[in-house]
């Protein structure tokens, strides 16, 4: 049995949220895991899949992306940055495993999208991002395979996400409290018309002193077992929206999830790698070699954004908050022997209750 969410244990997070409170509150986006877990092989880790268009022809998804700290990787970026798109899906994984998932997402494009890559000079870009879970995973056993990124594209679907230690999430650590996945989505309307923006973590940041939710500083007041000096793991944020904005807005929407996360304690630290990717499913057409040499596509207006980036952060903000209270104590790898527990949920919802 799933474990009560953030909200249902009475933590009053600001803005009104789609019906699963999830990234596939956006119309037509499905999210998928392989989740893979062998105690007896120091086995912890995993796959997700976010699909943020249907179909079986390729079309572009407008996007904008934003590191606040490198010390990661997220491929296909570089041209996001140049194209303002991307095709295909979005994985997140292990450090060790972005060959592996970028391999099997290349697979089930070709697939896919047989006709296009039958009858074009067609090159598949996935995005794959990272999070490190040496901690609680044996990364060097390289455990994901392409089947396992297959997998959770095959497995993607609508509907309610599950969190905590599932897909990539498995074997991450959020301030020093077991993480792992974590979504969240708000409604908005600008000139009359309702947009939703979702958003999905791999929370795998930020060390125990610095917690704070809601302004509540939860992580002084759950010192106990901790097992960390410094900060040594990262985030992954996933925004995805139907409002048609450009790739400039997006890439401004992306900037939004640092202050998302911060919300919640983290400075950005040295070792985390804070890696950010907004993705809009509006503008549906053809890919841009096959359209006509002057097109047009509709945008918000970016002086009307200022809603749209508030939901934003606190569509990432409730994310985060999320994937802690989903968490299951884990036991570790290296160093073995120590345990990362769960955050105490009931300590947790009493902290709302003066």
């Amino acid at each position: 049995m799933s474990k009560p969410r953030a909200r249902d244990l009475g933590l009053p997070f600001p803005g009104t949220p789609g019906p699963f409170n999830a990234m596939t509150d956006v119309p037509g986006v499905r999210v998928g895991f392989s989740t893979l877990t062998d105690p007896q092989r120091g086995m912890r880790t995993g796959v997700t899949a976010i699909i943020p268009r249907e179909g079986v022809t390729p079309q572009p998804v407008w996007a904008g992306h934003y590191a606040l700290n490198g010390n990661g990787e997220m491929t296909g970026t570089h041209w996001i940055d140049d194209a303002g798109y991307f095709i295909g899906p979005i994985m997140i994984t292990n450090t060790h495993g972005v060959g592996a998932a970028h391999h099997g997402a290349t697979r089930w494009m070709i697939d896919t999208y047989a006709d296009y890559f039958r009858d074009q000079h067609a090159w598949a870009m996935p995005v794959v991002a990272e999070t490190y879970d040496g901690v609680l995973n044996d990364i060097n056993a390289m455990f994901v395979t392409p089947d396992h990124a297959i997998g959770a594209l095959n497995a993607a679907r609508g509907g309610p996400v599950p969190e905590g230690s599932v897909g990539g999430g498995n074997g991450m650590i959020c301030y020093e409290f077991k993480g792992g996945t974590g979504t969240a989505s708000r409604k908005i309307r600008i000139g009359g018309i309702e947009y939703t923006i979702g958003a999905l973590v791999q929370a795998n940041h930020g060390i125990r002193p610095w917690l704070s939710i809601l302004g509540r500083p939860v992580g002084e007041a759950m010192p106990e077992d901790t097992l960390m000096e410094s900060e040594q793991g990262s985030i992954i944020v996933i925004l995805g929206t139907d409002a048609p904005l450009s790739a400039l807005s997006l890439r401004a929407v992306a900037k939004r999830a640092a202050i998302g996360i911060g919300r919640n304690g983290t400075p950005g630290g040295n070792n985390s790698g804070d890696i950010f990717l907004a993705f809009s499913t509006a503008n549906a057409g053809s890919m841009p070699p096959q359209q006509a040499p002057v097109v047009m596509r509709s945008e918000i207006n970016q002086d009307y954004l200022d809603p749209f980036y508030l939901a934003s952060v606190q569509a990432v903000e409730e994310a985060v908050v999320n994937a802690l209270v989903a968490g299951e104590d884990a036991p570790t790898v290296k160093p073995p022997g120590k345990t990362v527990m769960a955050i105490d949920t009931a300590r947790l919802a009493a902290m709302f209750r003066d």
